[in-house]
């Protein structure tokens, strides 16, 4: 996804006195094989088609973890409708201003948005 979703999402942080996030290509492969196999299997979950969970597949793409989070939607055209929705989500906003967050990655399928927040190691 754009720079500009990574401004946006740190600008959120920044805003809550929060370190800011730096982009993740793992996270980014994690998600988007979630992203994708929601979009090719019409489903719309957490959960995986395969029963994977999020640590799951952060797992299976190398990233190793003491803090992980997953954010999905589906439906919102923009980066500025999704992240709107997000953040009027408690769950949702409790992700993207985690403190053990440290690397992010955002990525769209059709209309299906998947954010992925890590810690890697620790």
């Amino acid at each position: 996804m754009s720079s500009a979703a990574l401004g946006q999402t740190n600008a959120i942080r920044a805003d809550a006195g929060l370190t800011p996030l730096s982009s993740s290509a793992a996270l980014g492969r994690a998600a988007a094989g979630h992203a994708r196999d929601m979009a090719q299997n019409g489903f719309f979950s957490h959960t995986g088609s395969n029963g994977s969970g999020i640590g799951d597949r952060a797992r299976a793409v190398g990233y190793g973890f003491c803090f992980i989070a997953e954010n999905i939607a589906q439906g919102q055209s923009s980066v500025d409708e999704v992240m709107t929705g997000w953040m009027n989500s408690t769950g949702h906003r409790r992700n993207i201003l985690s403190e053990g967050a440290r690397e992010y990655a955002l990525v769209r399928e059709g209309d299906i948005w998947v954010m992925m927040l890590g810690r890697p190691g620790c």
